[in-house]
């Protein structure tokens, strides 16, 4: 039987967060060109001695406003992530590893901010 823990709300609600910033940086990711700078494509063939085949389209390169919002992201993701490793409940937990794990796996109940 999994182990139960009281997890305080804001903890909780943080992760919750962290997954939410994580996917919608997964997301954009995807929609982003391969390069953030313009760079020719290129295609390799096993022809040309090649171990694999490999292709990819010209980068256009990231926009400025595509570069602030993976940067925005990512900065709410460290701070999301800084919050959680350091939240006082770790102290409270005899098996704090454990505690990490099944909190990953709680449904959020709010969206405070943390």
């Amino acid at each position: 039987m999994a182990e139960k823990f009281d997890f305080p709300q804001d903890l909780v609600d943080a992760q919750a967060q962290l997954h939410q910033v994580r996917a919608e940086l997964s997301a954009l990711h995807k929609r982003l060109p391969w390069s953030v700078e313009p760079l020719p494509g290129w295609t390799h063939t096993k022809d040309s001695g090649r171990y694999y085949e490999s292709k990819r389209p010209d980068s256009p390169g990231w926009t400025d406003e595509e570069k602030q919002q993976v940067n925005e992201l990512s900065a709410r993701q460290m701070e999301l992530v800084t919050h959680i490793f350091t939240h006082p409940f770790w102290d409270t937990c005899e098996d704090p590893v454990t505690a990490r794990a099944a909190l990953k796996h709680v449904a959020p109940t709010g969206a405070a901010e943390p």
